[in-house]
Order: C-alpha cells, then sequence, then structure tokens
C-alpha cells in the first residue's frame, strides 16, 4: 500500500475567538469547507495555523475537535515538531491516538548550526520513542523560518532507517531546484510543494502535489491543477494564474495576517481577522488595499 501523501493539501488558517484562543467551531467549519472546494487533506497547526503561538493543550484540543466533529482523521496532517523533543514525542503519540496517522514534523529550531548528526538523532529519537508502525512523517523544510534546513544527507540516512514511517517532505523554502533533486535522488518519497505556484512545476517533475497557505483562498484552482496538470489546455493555466495572482496577492503584506484579512472579507466574518501576537492583524489601511486590489481584478 503506497503511504506516501499526495494531491493538495491546505495549510489551515486557525481562527480565533475573542480571547485569542482557537475557536474551534469556527476551524471545523473551515476545514469542511476546504474539503469540499476539492482538498486532499487539512494541514492543520504549521507555520500559516500559527501553531507555535499554541500551547500543546491548544494543539491537542484543536485536534480532538476536528476528528470528533467527523473530520476522517486520514485527512487531517497535524504538525507535531517543536524545539523539546519530549513535546514533539508528545503531540505525535496523540495524533496516532486519535486514529491520525501522518503528520508534518519541523526539526528542531532553537538551537542553529547543529550538525546533520545532531539533526538525524533528535528525528530518529522521535521515531524510537513514539514506536508506533502507523506513523508517516512528512519533514518539514522552512530554512527562512527555522534556520535549520533538512539536508540530503540527513533525508538519505532517514529514509534508509526508517523507510517505512519517513514518507516525504513539505518543501517551503522556494529553491524548485532542491525539489526537483529530491525528486530525481529519493524514490518512494512525496515531495510536497509549500508555495502554491509551485505547484504545476513540481508535478510535471513528478511531485507528489503541495501544502500551501493561498489554499485557503484559491484551494478549488490548486485541485484543478493537481487533477489536470497533464492537459495543457486554457482552463489550465487560467486556473495557474489565478493562483499566482492570489499568491502575489496574500504576499504584499504579511502572509498570515493578508489571509485572514481575505478570509475575513470573503466570508464576513470579523473575527478571521485575530491573531495571536506576537503576529498582528493588518491595519485598515491594507486591508482596504487589499479589497480593492481583489475588486479590480477581473472576475
Amino acid at each position: 500500500m503506497d503511504i506516501r501523501p499526495k494531491g493538495v493539501f491546505c495549510a489551515a488558517l486557525t481562527p480565533l475567538q475573542a480571547d485569542l484562543s482557537p475557536d474551534q467551531d469556527a476551524f471545523v467549519q473551515h476545514c469542511r469547507h476546504l474539503l469540499s472546494e476539492g482538498c486532499d487533506g487539512i494541514a492543520l497547526l504549521g507555520t500559516t495555523g500559527e501553531a507555535n503561538s499554541f500551547s500543546g493543550g491548544e494543539r491537542k484540543a484543536l485536534l480532538e475537535a476536528a476528528v470528533a466533529a467527523g473530520i476522517a482523521p486520514s485527512k487531517l496532517l497535524p504538525g507535531t515538531g517543536v524545539p523539546a523533543l519530549t513535546d514533539t514525542v508528545d503531540l505525535t503519540r496523540h495524533a496516532l491516538s486519535l486514529g491520525v496517522n501522518t503528520v508534518v514534523m519541523l526539526p528542531p529550531f532553537y538551537y542553529k548550526d547543529i550538525t546533520d548528526e545532531g539533526l538525524y538523532a533528535s528525528y530518529s529519537e522521535v521515531v524510537q520513542r513514539v514506536a508506533d508502525p502507523r506513523l508517516n512523517i512528512v519533514l518539514y523544510h522552512i530554512p527562512q523560518m527555522s534556520h535549520q534546513p533538512i539536508p540530503h544527507a540527513v533525508i538519505a540516512r532517514l529514509k534508509a532507517q526508517y523507510p517505512q514511517t519517513i514518507v516525504g517532505i513539505k518543501d517551503s523554502s522556494g529553491d524548485f531546484a532542491n525539489m526537483a533533486a529530491m525528486i530525481e535522488t529519493f524514490e518512494n518519497f512525496a515531495v510536497l510543494a509549500g508555495a502554491d505556484p509551485l505547484l504545476l512545476p513540481l508535478l510535471k517533475k513528478g511531485g507528489a502535489g503541495c501544502i500551501t497557505a493561498t489554499s485557503n483562498l484559491v484551494a478549488r484552482d490548486l485541485a484543478y491543477v493537481f487533477a489536470h496538470f497533464n492537459d495543457g489546455d486554457a482552463a489550465l493555466e487560467a486556473a495557474q494564474q489565478r493562483i499566482i495572482k492570489a499568491r502575489e496577492r496574500v504576499s504584499r503584506f504579511p502572509q498570515i495576517a493578508s489571509l485572514k484579512a481575505l478570509l475575513a472579507h470573503e466570508t464576513g466574518r470579523a473575527g478571521w481577522h485575530r491573531l495571536r501576537p506576537p503576529l498582528l492583524p493588518l491595519p485598515p489601511e491594507n486591508v482596504d488595499a487589499l479589497a480593492i486590489a481583489l475588486a479590480q481584478e477581473p472576475a
């Protein structure tokens, strides 16, 4: 059985209540909407989901709420990688206890300039302590945030030692050459783009799909690209251009705040504007600028 994740996975935003705690009901509704738009799954509690601003208890409760509401565990890819090895193990075991077998795992990211041996030891220790054959790990390469890249040599060693556990990587570096090289180098390994516009070229190289932020807004277009990437017709090009424009729009100002502002605009729910400090909502003038830019684009 092929256990590698394939398709379009949304790096889901986390709605917040007035006290800045995760709004579980709104999150479940958002997950259902994303799945109805064509997402193959929800990558919750990642960078876009503000995961590292939440406690372990808050993260567990949000995942529990999604499963309790009937979101299939097979559709959920929670982030479980945190600086403390024991907390990473705890969050990963918790996911497995809910029937969620695939997790997205950051490298330990507080200490800088760690060796390849140290990075390998960290991931290896997690796998050994969890000690569950159901576990599937998608490595998370986002060096611009973590300041800890995941070198190919470490991936090769982890795959050799844990071939049924290390199943893929989310590459959010924006380095297409790195993604293409991993596709060519590693067999039975899902390379997932972390930037929406790269889904199409990555699929043409043999990539597995994407885990992206802008899919909060353009999931339908991304799903179309995944299903029709070999067609090369006008509809595919139109979908790709909408994806590129959406990504450019949310990159004009801080991305997570922009995504939330646009989702608030789309849904009419002002609560989507909330972020937990140190992240802050966009100032009103930036929100207005996004709304004007959106209104001026052709339908």
